[in-house]
């Protein structure tokens, strides 16, 4: 039966708390029929069949209400992982954000959001845009980024992985339009991945997206289509002269060395040599110190020994003598190589040394004296006779 269903002589719309028409409910009358009925489940049913049933039915609402409250508790427990943090709303504006663990909220009076903020995710774009120099590249970038502020990645912005996309794109042609193509196609891919990841950080800050961003990968630059043969020539001849380059500097490495060590090794060697020389004068003056001395002790004697010493080392390296007679036409012939054994062979000075002894030699200088006498005698009775 409705609630304004007409009968029993009233006019007006029913009371459901049993009121007749009196108006709107009273609540402490509500309050008071409901505490009385939870009584009677309880602890009512004395006194006649009519309680009784309604302590029965009493008993089942509570039961059935219990139930409802105990799922209703249950339904609010849940666990969040290491890696998540959840956002709560309580009746549609923020109101906490919980860490890891056991969590309880009220279901449908609170909503949870879990983010994981450990996960790092991954968004790429392909432009084509103009680079500082009026040239058109192609480039395709990977973003990887994690989220930092959980509050700010689920309230600040309505979609913030779409405004991420739109200010990569922003951050790639602002970076790209200062570059030249050459640095874009070849060795300016890491510096302009490095000047996006800035300015694209700088931008998602302003935005308040709570996202991080990791790495940015420049994962191809190209030319476009049509002119990607000429492109193609162009980086191999720089391939080509950066191997030549290498190819030189491998043979300068290789030359240079050992133009050195042969710099080294004539130094070397004229420093023995003028190490040499001064020790060879050194030594032929301390020897003439010690002549001279020997020559003021005896002066004959030294001049002798002087003498007799110049002409075994003359006569030790030649095995003739031609000896010009004064006041004559005739030239003496001396045959060494006769007169002394062996001295046809050719011989160190320090071997004739050994060969011909001071004796021998005195009696060489004496034959050879002779034989002068004789020939100037016989040259001088020759123009008495005349």
């Amino acid at each position: 039966m409705s609630w304004n269903e007409p009968g029993g002589g009233n006019k007006g719309p029913r009371d459901p708390w049993g009121g007749g028409n009196q108006g709107p409910p009273d609540l402490d009358e509500a309050f008071k029929k409901l505490q009385q009925r939870l009584t009677g489940m309880f602890g009512g049913g004395r006194g006649g069949s009519g309680p009784a049933k309604g302590g029965l039915s009493g008993a089942l609402l509570g039961m059935v209400l219990g139930g409802v409250l105990l799922v209703w508790g249950l339904m609010g427990f849940y666990q969040l992982d290491e890696q998540e943090r959840a956002i709560v709303l309580r009746f549609g504006e923020y109101h906490a954000t919980l860490t890891p663990g056991l969590q309880w909220n009220p279901p449908l009076i609170d909503e949870v959001i879990k983010v994981n903020t450990t996960k790092v995710r991954a968004a790429g774009l392909r432009e084509v845009m103009l680079t500082q120099d009026e040239n058109i590249v192609e480039v395709s970038m990977s973003v990887q980024y994690v989220i930092d502020n959980p509050q700010d990645f689920v309230l600040q912005v309505r979609d913030p992985e779409v405004s991420l996309q739109h200010a990569a794109q922003s951050a790639l042609r602002h970076v790209v339009g200062d570059t030249t193509m050459d640095l874009v196609l070849t060795e300016g891919r890491a510096a302009i991945g490095f000047d996006v990841r800035a300015r694209l950080q700088q931008y998602l800050d302003d935005y308040t997206t709570g996202i991080r961003v990791s790495t940015i990968n420049i994962d191809e630059s190209k030319p476009p289509a049509q002119v990607q043969g000429a492109f193609d020539d162009v980086i191999k001849a720089r391939e080509d002269e950066e191997r030549v380059k290498n190819e030189a500097q491998s043979y300068a490495n290789g030359i240079v060395p050992e133009a050195r060590g042969r710099a080294q090794r004539v130094m070397e060697e004229s420093n023995a040599y003028r190490d040499q020389v001064i020790a060879r004068a050194q030594g032929e003056a301390q020897r003439f110190e010690q002549l001279l001395t020997e020559y003021e002790k005896a002066p004959d004697v030294t001049r002798e020994r002087l003498y007799i010493d110049t002409v075994q080392t003359v006569f030790a390296n030649t095995n003739k003598v031609m000896v010009d007679v004064d006041g004559g036409n005739n030239v003496l012939y001396l045959p060494l190589d006769k007169m002394v054994p062996n001295a046809g062979q050719p011989r160190s000075s320090s071997a004739a040394r050994a060969g011909v002894s001071e004796r021998d030699m005195r009696e060489i200088v004496d034959q050879v004296t002779d034989q002068l006498r004789r020939d100037l005698d016989a040259a001088a009775a020759r123009r008495g006779g005349r």
